[in-house]
């Protein structure tokens, strides 16, 4: 579906600790690794319902990240209350019919399902646990807290009776609680949780704090929060050029321009890139990103949020082709903090 899929490393970390865990049980090392490949299936079509239908919305998703408690979709902008609700609900049909379909077959099999499948793990019950852990995963994300799918579609409810900032805050109070509510569980009876637990709270409190930044830049064009006095590069620069400039300004996104034409950006990660490998007498225009993001001074600045979710995010600001400024997430950020000294939100 054209949609980037990225692993972070705890994501990596889970994995481990699966395979060590099934080292010790009875079953055989090829169907251990079928059932952990078919949870993950299970959860990337998870994410990818939530895509589809917020492709239906005509809302790009910008990429899918795997983390231990699932995957995270990140749209290009905040759905709507109504939207939220149906991209929400999605993700856990998804594991939901994934379950109805293999005790579906299991009916027509006249074969009974085994309910304790995880408590006495064998070779013959592989997809009996496929399908016990859809169920699981439905019913974990259609949890009232965030940052769970239910999280999600209680703030679309309440936001039909409350603003979006209050709407969030009671989603991600609740999410703060069942996270601290796991985590001290986890810490007495089972460890697991208390991992899960963290990555809850952390969700929680990244989305708390994505609400408050849509608040405070509502309504606000790019114009506002923009760098207006940069440096840029030629066309025909080398790295030594480039490198020479970013050691003597704060500066770390260059545009590279031709003329009076914006013709690609060079970020710090490209530089090092091309100076790593080809030295530092070739040319940046080898290195630079040609397909850059830009966007125009008078959109709404609550609107580009997604693009600069990530440090070391850049975006051009053009208008007409004409280079105005940048829009950096470090500046962002600096932003939102003297907006937030001047803006407090209601408190209710």
């Amino acid at each position: 579906m054209g949609v980037p899929i990225r692993l972070h490393f705890t994501f990596i970390l889970l994995l481990i600790f699966l395979i060590v865990t099934g080292l010790g049980s009875n079953q055989s090392p090829v169907n251990y690794t079928l059932l952990i490949l078919a949870l993950i299936a299970s959860v990337l079509l998870h994410e990818l319902g939530h895509a589809l239908v917020s492709s239906r919305y005509g809302i790009r998703t910008l990429e899918i990240v795997m983390f231990p408690i699932g995957g995270v979709a990140r749209l290009e902008r905040p759905a709507k209350p109504k939207e939220e609700f149906w991209i929400a609900l999605t993700g856990p049909l998804v594991n939901l019919l994934i379950a109805a379909s293999i005790f579906g077959v299991f009916y027509l099999q006249h074969k009974a399902v085994d309910l304790f499948a995880f408590d006495q793990p064998s070779d013959s019950n592989v997809v009996d646990r496929v399908a016990l852990g859809n169920l699981i995963l439905a019913g974990f994300n259609l949890l009232p807290a965030f940052p769970m799918d239910g999280g999600r579609m209680l703030r679309a409810v309440l936001s039909r009776m409350r603003s979006e900032f209050e709407a969030t805050r009671v989603a991600t109070w609740s999410g703060r609680m069942l996270a601290i509510s796991m985590g001290l569980f986890g810490f007495i009876y089972q460890p697991m949780l208390a991992f899960v637990a963290f990555f809850i709270y952390l969700g929680a409190a990244n989305e708390g704090a994505a609400s408050r930044g849509r608040l405070l830049t509502l309504g606000i064009p790019v114009r506002a929060a923009m760098v207006t006095k940069y440096h840029t590069l030629s066309h025909g620069n080398t790295i030594r050029d480039a490198a020479n400039l970013l050691l003597s300004t704060s500066q770390q996104d260059f545009p590279v321009v031709h003329g009076d034409q914006v013709v690609g950006l060079l970020g710090r990660n490209s530089l090092l890139r091309g100076m790593a490998s080809e030295g530092q007498d070739s040319y940046i225009a080898g290195f630079m990103d040609r397909e850059f993001p830009s966007v125009t001074p008078d959109r709404d600045l609550s609107e580009i949020l997604p693009f600069l979710a990530h440090a070391g995010a850049c975006t051009l600001v053009m208008q007409d082709g004409q280079l105005l400024g940048l829009l950096t997430s470090e500046n962002l950020s600096q932003f939102l903090l003297l907006r937030s000294v001047g803006l407090q939100p209601a408190e209710g």
